[in-house]
């Protein structure tokens, strides 16, 4: 059966959705923006902190299911300006190589002045027990 993954370290999603979602031995995650958890508000208007915004929000959810980006299998990178792409990459590449990932990034609209958003698919580690893990906000 699938669960819902919530971490109290996260902002609140703006819709009716689970910001992660795991299954069996695969955890995947919603659509991240950067929003910064602490403030409730964009953590700032450029590409480059706006990733790392994304890819903590990212692992606050993978490590709530028992994973970490060094898990991830495949990540979806949405840039609202394809123009950014290697602005974006440089910030993005040193988490990407923990495992290899496989990311794929495409040009979308995007809501509130949000430059991105990551969703990603991971595996969880041998001893993790997601239903251990799992934390309710």
């Amino acid at each position: 059966a699938h669960r819902p993954v919530r971490a109290a370290n996260l902002p609140a999603p703006v819709g009716p959705y689970s910001p992660g979602m795991g299954f069996e031995r695969l955890v995947f995650v919603s659509g991240q923006g950067a929003t910064d958890p602490a403030t409730g508000k964009l953590a700032g208007h450029s590409v480059e902190t706006q990733t790392t915004q994304c890819l903590k929000n990212v692992q606050a959810i993978l490590e709530a299911a028992g994973s970490g980006l060094q898990h991830v299998l495949r990540c979806g990178v949405f840039l609202v300006d394809m123009n950014e792409f290697q602005t974006m990459n440089a910030v993005y590449s040193p988490a990407a190589q923990l495992a290899g990932t496989l990311k794929r990034t495409l040009c979308a609209m995007s809501p509130g002045g949000v430059a991105m958003v990551i969703a990603s698919i991971s595996g969880m580690t041998a001893r993790a027990s997601f239903a251990k893990r799992s934390t309710s906000v």
